[in-house]
């Protein structure tokens, strides 16, 4: 059985992953900490992946990213850079989708503690760079590893936009989704079954892990209390 899916699509989603969380988690404390005209409007449109089809946002990606679009256009240009039918293409497909998790996940993590205990920081003279990493950040962790265990499962699992924008390209653009959906249109069920099975493992061990992680954390904070 050839692999290249599974490692393409640990790839992708890890890449995807990364870029999620540190956008993710930035925007989430930014935005939470401060108020400004069209806040709602703002949060609104980055949870939007969230609840649009799959293929809307892959519609919406071929509109920015294709050789006419004005993201795409401009990068084929000026870089020589082409973004569908790669799997760079798969890549932004991935952080689109999964952004809205790590968002919300972020958002609800700065949001549970009393912000007051920043403010002491700022005042006593602590740089806001150093009070976020100091103090924002280790209080928010739970959340963000939660947050970053979703991300990276939306992202390995991402199907829909995946196919519009970055297409099946075998050993190229082939991850583990695609491999299931053409294995089956071509009657390889075997195959199909082979990577379904491989797919559910990875999305197990994640969620059991997770969970492992919280429990154990609650038991060393209820032993320190």
């Amino acid at each position: 059985m050839d692999l290249t899916p599974l490692l393409l699509s640990l790839k992708i989603a890890g890449i995807a992953t990364l870029i999620v969380f540190v956008t993710g988690t930035f925007l989430a404390r930014i935005i939470t900490r401060n108020g400004f005209p069209g806040k709602r409007i703002l949060e609104s449109l980055l949870m939007l992946p969230l609840v649009l089809p799959p293929t809307v946002v892959g519609f919406g990606l071929i509109y920015l990213f294709g050789t006419n679009g004005p993201i795409g256009k401009w990068l084929l240009q000026w870089f020589d850079v082409q973004i569908v039918f790669t799997w760079t293409g798969a890549v932004i497909a991935a952080t689109v989708v999964a952004f809205p998790l790590m968002y919300q996940s972020a958002t609800a993590s700065f949001q549970k503690y009393d912000p007051n205990i920043e403010n002491a920081a700022l005042t006593m003279g602590a740089s806001k760079w150093r009070v976020f990493w100091t103090i924002s950040f280790p209080l928010a962790w739970p959340g963000l590893l939660a947050g970053l265990v979703l991300t990276f499962a939306r992202a390995l699992g991402e199907f829909g936009a995946t196919l519009m924008i970055a297409g099946y390209i075998p050993d190229q653009t082939e991850t583990i989704p695609l491999a299931i959906y053409f294995a089956v249109e071509s009657g390889n069920r075997d195959a199909a079954l082979f990577w379904v099975i491989g797919i559910l493992i990875i999305g197990l061990v994640a969620i059991l892990w997770l969970n492992w992680w919280s429990e154990r954390n609650i038991l060393r904070f209820t032993r320190d209390k």
